[in-house]
């Protein structure tokens, strides 16, 4: 089968099309012939490496110091059609058109892919194509897990900040499920495709900056980190909710100095990703409340070039891998 190598730690030309051994279910797996992955930014950091110094050698520890050597195909969102079962498989069977998440095993730059059952996965949407399904798990999943914890209710004012990227996209669609208000901020170039999804307000933060605009927010969600920490907190009313994703130890230091001495809160960390928050997804979508922003597709061949699209910044919402 045909897959994306990842030969070395460094630029999108690190990934390589190859040839490789197709791979055999084992008892309790599927294999899924993949019709459709996406590149998201955790994928290119992945393959650079660019995190902080700590991470980056723990990340080499894990998987070869020299270069990956334990997960070689990148790619964690995934939708096809399942091939062939082993034998202790009893929640799907051959035929099934599923998506979801590989998480860290990764895989999904790849012609075949096998999966335990008990993976992130779920039959697909009844009305979306795979390519729109495999933009669901990543951006979706981790929208919907941070806005639950912030318990939002109907009639919050909400602001996105990041709000036109994967996550942001689906961001802006589940809090308007939830009957909130929403304000979105990004880029001159994104906020259409933000008008596109329902959005009641847009900040373009190349002229304004929201912390400085007086208003307030029940729920300010920080995708990008972007904006000031400080600024963020004063944004918020009495009893706001400061979301913030893959923010460094210092912002969360501070978010929990702000948590204990007043009634403001900072919820920071990372997703705890389940089937049942993948199946309610697929419930949002298949009543039409929400659904997939495509940017850019390209071929599995052209890999390396989505990879160097995503880490220009400029991608509306998601790029997807078409495979078969």
């Amino acid at each position: 089968m045909k897959a994306i190598i990842w030969t070395n730690y460094g630029p999108p030309e690190v990934l390589k099309l190859r040839e490789v051994e197709k791979p055999t279910p084992k008892d309790n797996e599927i294999m899924l012939k993949v019709h459709a992955a996406t590149v998201t930014m955790g994928d290119c950091e992945m393959r650079s490496l660019r995190f902080s110094p700590a991470l980056a050698f723990l990340m080499r520890l894990a998987n070869g110091f020299k270069k990956p050597k334990r997960f070689t195909i990148l790619g964690q969102d995934v939708a096809g059609e399942i091939e062939e079962v082993g034998k202790d498989v009893t929640l799907f069977k051959k035929g099934d058109q599923i998506f979801g998440s590989t998480g860290f095993n990764m895989g999904a730059y790849a012609e075949y892919l096998c999966l335990p059952e008990d993976s992130i996965i779920t039959t697909k949407p009844t009305n979306m194509t795979f390519g729109e399904a495999a933009a669901v798990p990543l951006g979706g999943l981790n929208a919907l897990i941070f806005l639950k914890k912030a318990n939002l209710q109907h009639g919050q004012k909400v602001l996105i900040n990041g709000a036109g990227g994967s996550i942001g996209t689906f961001a802006v669609q589940i809090a308007k499920s939830y009957g909130a208000s929403v304000t979105g901020v990004d880029s001159t170039d994104k906020l259409e495709v933000l008008r596109s999804i329902g959005i009641d307000q847009v900040v373009d933060y190349t002229h304004d900056d929201f912390t400085e605009s007086g208003e307030t927010y029940d729920v300010i969600f920080d995708v990008v980190r972007k904006s000031s920490f400080s600024g963020s907190i004063k944004s918020l009313t009495k009893k706001g909710v400061y979301l913030q994703t893959n923010h460094g130890m210092l912002r969360r230091i501070r978010g929990r100095w702000i948590s204990m001495k007043s009634s403001k809160k900072v919820i920071s960390g990372t997703i705890n990703e389940t089937t049942e928050d993948l199946v309610y997804l697929k419930e949002l979508i298949e009543t039409g409340k929400i659904k997939s922003v495509i940017d850019r597709t390209y071929p599995l061949e052209k890999t390396a070039e989505a990879h160097e699209y995503v880490e220009t910044g400029r991608k509306k919402g998601n790029v997807v891998i078409k495979i078969a």
